[in-house]
């Protein structure tokens, strides 16, 4: 049934187009795409499609090869999530999340008075949960993989002995990170260490080319036991950290099924809990979908007021509500029914901000109680993958795996460390997503696909902590109801509102100046950012070809296809 909500006329008066913008339109391509943080890992997941691979062996190629090229956020020690779409419209997703270590605790970042202790779970080896990446690709490949697997490992070790050139952004990473790599590795990295990194500098990654060697041939075994399994627990016990060669040897990725919903004639399929952001997503399309935000425009007063409504509501459920549902009771299916969605919206006024102190997760009936890296991919067949996967934090822990050559992960800040205490992204949590055993942490991460009248729309994904369900969801707007192309609305300025801290978050440039003002007199704050997201997606055009939009203005992002 159509919901239908009429609006006072003052929003109406408020309501105003953005200016015009000269059209930007990103590369197109007949019939194969992949859109990636580094220009080096789209070309190596094209030219696997070349070689006759599809979507999914692109994928892992692409993993591998962003491992290398990437190392901020591209890994085998972290984990993430796929989604998948095949030609003929079936879907999944790859839950391959890291876990918590069989020691973690509870209370495991807490001192004596029950204060969580800065940074324990952020820098680190006790910040790291067991990695999924390596186990997350080596299933993808079981299930849908065409070519040999020792194929698709090569081009990233190829990559990692001949090594390449950083861009002026890559330089800076290493350059700003020196400090933090002598303070936390026991062995120190010093291939890494160089007085000044400078754009044009050249990097190989030895160990990591050996470790992927042993990827390559041994496959699970080849990390997850043996000599690699050997030297992360050995980085812990020198570390103190918690990760057992037991924990690698138990850890399993999981296929799920999608969160799926309709959003007016698009179909939204999504990542599943223990991501939260297919869930959020839905849920934020669906509280913005009876209002006519096209009319409104892209950036208008109105519709980031009503945004900024919806995700404070939305968020407020993702702290109670979301975890890892092999431990907590997800009420996925209640959180985006339609009349859920509405109710929480009755509230909504259009004049006046609602302070998050007085917004609460919504009840359901018979309930119990920055960084990452996506790349989006369609093959010529019509196979589509979008996967998101991280380190968490910028180069994770900034722990280097002694004589493995690869970055782990801060997951462990995910959990939360203590309820109501925020984490490094600003994100509250509660007792579904508390420290457990072999637990996954909750996530933001939000790979999603888009079909429009049972055909293949839209791949799209990006990093960016919490800001990740809100950059997706924006993108996908643009697209719908601002009528812009990928390129476009991947460039289009972003905002961003998570319930806490409560606050209107737009990226400089994104509002104009009476705007703001506009939003701050009906009792809105807004504090400007640099950036936000890094969103790398494909849009299928009428005529069937291919539009990658790659964030190249926030990143080295791009696209490749033929």
């Amino acid at each position: 049934m159509k919901r239908l909500i009429v609006l006072p006329l003052a929003v109406i008066i408020l309501a105003c187009t953005s200016s015009k913008k000269e059209t930007v339109v990103g590369l197109v391509a007949d019939s194969a795409m992949v859109v990636s943080a580094h220009a080096l890992a789209s070309q190596v997941g094209v030219a696997i499609m070349r070689k006759g691979g599809n979507a999914i062996d692109a994928a892992i190629a692409t993993h591998f090869a962003l491992a290398v090229v990437f190392p901020a956020a591209g890994n085998i020690g972290g984990g993430g999530f796929m989604v998948v779409r095949l030609k003929d419209g079936t879907t999944t997703t790859l839950d391959f999340r890291e876990k918590a270590p069989a020691a973690a605790t509870t209370n495991m970042y807490l001192d004596a008075d029950g204060n969580v202790i800065p940074t324990l779970s952020t820098q680190g080896h006790l910040a790291s949960g067991v990695p999924g990446s390596v186990d997350g690709m080596i299933e993808a490949h079981k299930k849908f993989g065409t070519l040999s697997w020792k194929d698709l490992v090569q081009p990233a070790i190829d990559l990692a002995r001949q090594g390449f050139t950083l861009s002026e952004r890559e330089a800076n990473w290493f350059s700003e990170m020196k400090e933090d790599l002598k303070k936390y590795n026991t062995v120190t990295p010093e291939f890494l260490l160089r007085e000044s990194w400078k754009a044009g500098d050249s990097i190989r990654w030895t160990d990591l080319a050996h470790t992927l060697e042993l990827i390559r041939d041994e496959g699970r075994a080849g990390f997850y036991e043996g000599s690699t399994a050997e030297k992360i627990e050995a980085e812990m016990k020198r570390g103190k950290g918690l990760i057992t060669k037991e924990d690698l040897k138990n850890y399993h990725a999981v296929w799920r099924e999608p969160v799926i919903a309709n959003y007016k004639s698009y179909k939204i399929i999504s990542m599943p809990p223990s991501s939260s952001g297919g869930v959020c997503l839905i849920q934020l399309l669906k509280s913005v979908e009876p209002y006519p935000i096209k009319k409104w425009g892209h950036n208008t007063v109105p519709t980031v007021h009503l945004m900024t409504e919806a995700e404070r509501r939305v968020y407020a459920d993702r702290a109670l509500y979301l975890g890892d549902p092999e431990f907590y009771s997800v009420p996925l299916r209640q959180l985006i029914d339609d009349q859920y969605n509405d109710d929480r919206m009755s509230t909504y006024n259009p004049d006046k901000a609602t302070p998050s102190s007085e917004v609460k997760a919504g009840t359901i009936a018979g309930y119990e109680s920055e960084e990452t890296t996506h790349y989006s991919i369609v093959d010529p067949m019509g196979n589509a993958v979008a996967v998101t996967t991280t380190l968490n934090g910028w180069f994770g822990s900034h722990v280097v795996v002694a004589g493995s050559g690869f970055f782990l992960n801060n997951e462990m800040d995910d959990f939360s460390a203590k309820p109501g205490v925020p984490n490094m992204f600003g994100v509250i949590g509660a007792d579904a997503n508390k420290i457990e055993p072999n637990k996954r942490m909750l996530s933001a991460m939000t790979p999603t696909i888009v079909e429009k009248d049972g055909r293949l729309f839209m791949v799209v994904g990006t990093p960016g902590g919490s800001t990740i369900i809100t950059s997706v969801f924006q993108v996908i707007l643009n697209v719908i109801e601002h009528n812009m192309g990928m390129q476009e609305a991947v460039n289009a300025k972003r905002i961003h509102s998570q319930w806490l801290p409560d606050a209107i978050i737009p990226e400089s440039g994104a509002l104009k100046k009476e705007d703001s003002l506009a939003l701050v007199n009906m009792g809105h704050k807004v504090t400007p950012r640099r950036v936000i997201g890094r969103v790398d997606a494909i849009l299928v055009l009428p005529d069937g070809k291919l539009e990658g939009g790659a964030d190249s203005t926030r990143g080295d992002d791009r696209a490749a296809g033929y």
